[in-house]
């Protein structure tokens, strides 16, 4: 059974899909529980699946997250269409392709296709649910949050984000997120996970909340000098993993390689992660 929260008020006007929730595309891949308390995430801006040469090849993600190999992926600017082609629902036809449970989270419509967030997951998506953080005057935003059953006692919390470009309106955003009851919500006990995309290329409000709403490792500081955006020639840090003290980072890295230098703008951000007291 899913419980699923009314959505926040907003500015007349704007469209807001709830979530698409699926269950795993193929029957002879259905996800297992670990048998360990450990995973691999990846957060990956994927630019609508077009690449630097301006050619759309969902294919190309399929294979590099193939060679990635997480658990769970969470991924921006994702193009959600009705068309013919199966590979223009990007979500569906990624996760079809490498076997995973999904949820898609719509923020707004794009030349007639859905466009927002998408969480792909190994193990079961027991909820899924879609928040607004649109700012007036600006882009819909919103953060797609799918808990995952990691064990029979452990429910993941996963927060997928991209915010605005605009300084006062990720400051905005930023605020919704913490003091809005859509990360400190009181039914919400497990580990939490926020990642995404958060445009932040310099820390402002946003970054100072999530760190002191988090009792996480800075993940720069596990990377060093490795960046995210734009693909080809990084020197941008915009892509981000905020987590909960409960949860041990093991390892982090920019994925890199000849695929991805084309296939998006951005590089893809991998963890690796293991609860403290599973």
């Amino acid at each position: 059974m899913m419980f699923v929260k009314v959505a926040p008020s907003r500015p007349a006007g704007r469209r807001f899909s709830p979530p698409r929730i699926t269950t795993a595309p193929r029957a002879h891949l259905e996800p297992q529980a670990p048998q360990e308390a450990s995973f691999r995430i990846v957060t990956y801006n994927v630019h609508k699946c077009r690449g630097l040469d301006r050619r759309v090849r969902p294919q190309r993600i399929v294979e590099i997250l193939g060679q990635i190999k997480a658990d769970i992926i969470a991924l921006q600017e994702v193009l959600n269409g009705d068309h013919s082609r199966r590979d223009e629902n990007q979500a569906r036809f990624i996760a079809e392709e490498l076997g995973l449970h999904y949820a898609f989270g719509e923020n707004r419509r794009l030349k007639g296709s859905g466009y927002g967030n998408a969480i792909l997951s190994r193990l079961p998506l027991i909820r899924e649910e879609n928040y607004d953080l649109s700012h007036a005057g600006r882009e819909e935003r919103g953060c797609l949050r799918a808990d995952i059953a990691l064990s029979n006692a452990q429910v993941l919390h996963i927060y997928n984000v991209h915010l605005g470009t605009a300084y006062l309106e990720r400051r905005h955003q930023g605020r919704k997120l913490v003091e809005s009851d859509i990360l400190t919500r009181l039914d919400v006990t497990g580990p939490r996970i926020l990642l995404g995309d958060f445009n932040e290329w310099l820390p402002g409000l946003s970054t100072r909340l999530f760190r002191e709403h988090f009792g996480s490792v800075d993940l720069r500081t596990r990377l060093g000098r490795r960046r995210t955006y734009p693909g080809a020639f990084p020197f941008l840090h915009l892509d981000h993993i905020y987590f909960d003290d409960s949860l041990e980072l093991k390892r982090a890295a920019v994925y890199r390689s000849g695929r991805t230098l084309l296939a998006s703008d951005h590089l893809p951000l991998v963890a690796d992660f293991q609860l403290r007291n599973p």
